[in-house]
């Protein structure tokens, strides 16, 4: 039995390496073995902020890691850059073809897990949305319209031609307003200025645009989102959630009073028991 799951396990791992090299915005690391989970990071992040995450969870589960194009890891690629990493996403779960798959996203990748789980043909057991919203550009404009957000504005061509001491100061302080430990924030930090420009402007540009609450009354899969309640406090975060998923039938919403946006570093051990009621 132990050699069989050995050789279904390097099967497995030679047809991820060949579908990988076909795919141009993502690179999945695998690891452990058992039931599936796909971590996805959020925006600007590339996969070592599940680090501590899946050294814990590839002890029992087979463990498949995202870095998207453009964040440091993988080279960047043309736009419209969102739309092509969740074709990607799409294509690599296909391959995967397990019924028992569970997605784990954070803030953008919760996004993601969301708009996957939107779709009839992708085989999903459930997801886990790590403080993600179903539309984060409805949450910063008040009257939001995808068409309003273009390529070619005032605000993207000044971050494009900004000074990189000035970059820098202000990846600095969207670090210290996401996690709370300064060691965490150096993380956050670098990886916002290991992103290629471009990709770091036009792709939020792409982000801001991704409105999956018109698809969200077609998830029939259970939904767990794990919400951060230190900035704006539990009843405000929950009230977040309930505006912004309102469209979905059913979820189990869990708040955390003391983690900020990355609650997976914020609170390690919670997180986990959280995820292991699932998981394991």
């Amino acid at each position: 039995m132990k050699l069989l799951i050995k050789l279904s396990l390097v099967t497995l791992l030679l047809l991820v390496q060949q579908v990988s090299a076909q795919l141009v915005s993502i690179s999945p690391t695998v690891t452990g073995s058992g039931n599936p989970v796909l971590f996805l990071p959020g925006f600007a992040s590339n996969a070592s902020v599940w680090d501590v995450t899946v050294n814990q969870f590839s002890k029992t589960n087979q463990c498949h890691v995202i870095d998207y194009a453009g964040f440091g890891k993988v080279d960047p690629i043309e736009f419209p850059w969102l739309t092509t990493i969740l074709e990607d996403l799409k294509t690599y779960i296909k391959t995967l073809d397990n019924p028992n798959l569970v997605i784990v996203g954070h803030s953008m990748g919760g996004t993601i897990a969301t708009w996957l789980a939107s779709q009839s043909d992708v085989k999903i057991k459930e997801i886990i949305i790590v403080d993600g919203l179903s539309c984060t550009g409805a949450l910063m404009f008040p009257n939001f319209a995808p068409e309003s957000m273009i390529y070619d504005s005032p605000h993207n061509q000044n971050m494009l031609t900004m000074y990189d001491t000035a970059f820098e100061q202000m990846a600095i302080g969207m670090a210290q307003g996401m996690v709370a430990s300064s060691l965490h924030q150096l993380q956050i930090k670098e990886s916002i200025l290991n992103c290629d420009r471009k990709t770091y402007v036009y792709g939020f540009t792409d982000y801001l645009k991704l409105d999956v609450r018109p698809l969200l009354n077609k998830i029939t899969v259970p939904v767990t989102i794990l919400g951060a309640g230190k900035l704006y406090g539990v009843e405000g975060a929950t009230q977040t959630y309930k505006n912004q998923y309102k469209n979905l039938s059913s979820y189990n919403l869990i708040v955390n009073k003391d983690a900020m946006h990355f609650i997976m570093l914020d609170a390690p051990i919670w997180f986990q028991k959280q995820l292991q009621l699932i998981l394991v």
